[in-house]
């Protein structure tokens, strides 16, 4: 259960004070504080931080809502296959570290010099073949992130000769491996499996984000970032799975479903101890947990300091208006992108843009929180 916040004259001053010294304070360690900064960053994960993989994955990735308008109607102006009305997680952290947005892998045209994002919108940690022995569909065209780490592998052997070189090459990458997994839950979920069995699979779950982690640091990697998982009680898609039978279910302060929520706790916990593990196993490596979940938590606290309107904080900007009342089918026509589906003339006004994904300034606040952080951790080699 989260604290309630009172936000009293006398509150809201002192949280407008702290957050503004927090920002100033982000950007002052960028500038400053940085004396070898990273000269490459790469991205493994899912829609989270897909900048134009899925879209170019044929037949149906020019077909996805994300290809076309309202998606990317803030940034850049025009689709991307960014699922967001803008950037993402991954793009501020990039303009916050000085590195160009990471172009994503399919993009055959697209300049890599400055790292990669093989991220992949619907993606799993998980291979498809554990969920169809489960009676669980998942898209069978879509890359794992085990496929995902063999385009690193690739992409690798077009910059380094032998794996001294690419251990060299690697020494001033950033690294980060998910988010990952929401897809693992999400899919079981919207099939209607219980939260009880998916919590059976999140040992599988977090187990392979942890031997792709090992293998990218055997690769040579230093310096990695493994995000935890968004309370994906508190998207309005997790929302709208329990809709039907509210009387059942309970609610925090915020709206958010408590028990999906403990589920993902537990999720990110366990990777967390993973993590641990991993780090004795490799203590020349910097390994840093990315607390998402605790990071969109602070966009709920701190809506309207954060310029997001408090009556709208479980909305969506671009999608039906039943949203939190049922399950609205990510690929049905009351979904973001659908033909008379309603969009919100001001997205940086909601943190929702979709049900499932983020607007572009509620990517930009976590962002903050997250850099900060690694900032804290970073090593210099």
């Amino acid at each position: 259960m989260v604290d309630k916040v009172n936000y009293g004259y006398g509150g809201l001053l002192v949280c407008l004070v702290v957050i503004s010294f927090s920002i100033i304070s982000i950007q002052g360690a960028i500038i400053h504080n940085i004396i070898c900064p990273f000269q490459s960053l790469y991205q493994f994960g899912d829609s989270f931080s897909d900048t134009g993989n899925l879209n170019r994955i044929l037949p149906a990735g020019p077909t996805i809502p994300a290809a076309s308008l309202p998606y990317g109607e803030t940034f850049p102006g025009s689709p991307t296959g960014r699922w967001s009305d803008g950037r993402l997680v991954i793009d501020f952290t990039a303009m916050a570290l000085g590195i160009p947005l990471l172009n994503p892998y399919l993009d055959k045209n697209a300049s890599f010099k400055n790292g990669v994002n093989f991220a992949v919108a619907a993606s799993t940690a998980l291979n498809s073949s554990f969920f169809t022995s489960r009676g669980i569909i998942v898209p069978t065209s879509v890359p794992s992130l085990n496929a995902q780490l063999t385009w690193f592998r690739t992409y690798l052997t077009s910059i380094c000769l032998t794996p001294a070189d690419c251990s060299y090459k690697l020494r001033s990458a950033l690294i980060f491996v998910g988010e990952i997994g929401a897809n693992d839950i999400i899919y079981p979920l919207a099939q209607r499996k219980s939260l009880q069995e998916i919590q059976t699979y999140v040992p599988f779950i977090n187990q392979a984000i942890i031997n792709i982690t090992r293998e990218i640091i055997l690769d040579g990697a230093l310096q990695i970032v493994v995000p935890g998982n968004f309370p994906l009680g508190c998207l309005p898609f997790g929302i709208s799975v329990f809709g039907s039978n509210k009387s059942a279910v309970t609610y925090d302060e915020f709206g958010c479903v408590i028990s999906l929520n403990n589920l993902v706790t537990f999720q990110n916990n366990d990777l967390k101890v993973g993590l641990d593990s991993l780090r004795r196993e490799f203590p020349h490596a910097v390994i840093i947990y990315a607390d998402y979940y605790n990071a969109f938590l602070s966009l709920l606290r701190h809506a309207p300091i954060l310029g997001f309107d408090p009556r709208s904080v479980l909305e969506v900007c671009c999608g039906s208006r039943n949203y939190n009342d049922e399950f609205i089918d990510t690929l049905g026509p009351e979904f973001c992108g659908q033909t008379g589906v309603p969009v919100c003339p001001n997205p940086n006004r909601y943190i929702h843009w979709d049900g499932l994904h983020l607007t572009e300034a509620a990517n930009r606040h976590i962002s903050n929180i997250i850099v900060r952080n690694i900032l804290l951790r970073i090593k210099c080699v």
